[in-house]
């Protein structure tokens, strides 16, 4: 799959996805990032960390959050992807449901589309997606957590998003599916949908998995964010034994040792 001008492997390698919070109200690091120069140097500290793509978020999802307009998200991101466009060659990611947003994006550089609603929210945003020929993150998500059956209901969930990617004219090899840790999920659900995410390889796309330092990691280790990093990292090896693509993480640095030497185990195995 080619993201940016960069080829990656969607069987065998798990790459490193890096945060970028442009908000000031996330729930782990908010506020720490949105001044245009402390995000081009965090960029540069993951960048220099060895992430793969940076992922570019203008507006919070943490429980409880208070949604935007797509003009003040637009207004916070555009001008920090032409930034780092101008500044480094790393592929970008945008994480928006919003469609005008996420034009905006594609117009400042941007290298692909990461959208928590799984086209079900963003209006136009299939088409938006399809007529720019960008890869694309599709995650599992719904407006209620009420499962009849848990991960049959998920996987239905998903059928019906890439429905509506395959109606608007994205093409599948340019799909990457998310389960949605976080979303629309119990704790239970979370822990859940982590352990049996090999399950959605049936859908032929590649996956990421995005926990880090959420929740779910929280609450089982009964710790505050700032201190599950160990956490994370379990789950990150966790995903590579797995064969996830991708690992969606702030950690950029601890996340892509950790999993280098899971992948050297493994290879040294076959």
């Amino acid at each position: 799959m080619k993201i940016g001008n960069r080829e990656f492997q969607t069987r065998g390698r798990t790459y490193v996805m890096g945060i970028l919070n442009l908000t000031p109200d996330s729930f782990s690091d908010g506020g720490k990032w949105n001044a245009p120069d402390a995000a081009l140097f965090h960029v540069e500290e993951m960048v220099s960390m060895g992430a793969d793509v940076i992922d570019i978020g203008g507006e919070s999802t943490r429980p409880g959050y208070i949604e935007i307009s797509p003009q003040e998200e637009t207004e916070r991101v555009a001008p920090v992807i032409e930034k780092i466009r101008a500044r480094f060659d790393i592929p970008i990611s945008l994480d928006t449901w919003k469609w005008q947003v996420a034009k905006a994006g594609i117009n400042a550089g941007v290298d692909m589309i990461n959208d928590i609603w799984g086209l079900t929210r963003g209006g136009s945003m299939a088409s938006v997606i399809s007529e720019s020929g960008l890869p694309c993150c599709l995650m599992h998500n719904r407006e209620q957590a009420v499962y009849d059956n848990f991960m049959q209901d998920v996987k239905s969930d998903l059928e019906r998003t890439l429905s509506l990617a395959d109606a608007a004219g994205i093409q599948r090899d340019k799909i990457i599916l998310d389960p949605g840790v976080g979303f629309a999920k119990s704790y239970e659900q979370n822990l859940e949908i982590m352990a049996r995410i090999e399950e959605l390889k049936t859908f032929g796309c590649p996956l990421l998995l995005g926990c880090s330092r959420k929740s779910v990691i929280g609450t089982t280790l009964g710790l505050p964010v700032e201190e599950r990093l160990e956490g994370t990292l379990a789950a990150s090896v966790f995903a590579a034994l797995k064969g996830v693509m991708f690992v969606r993480v702030h950690d950029v640095k601890e996340n892509l040792r950790a999993i280098k030497m899971t992948e050297a185990i493994l290879a040294a195995g076959t």
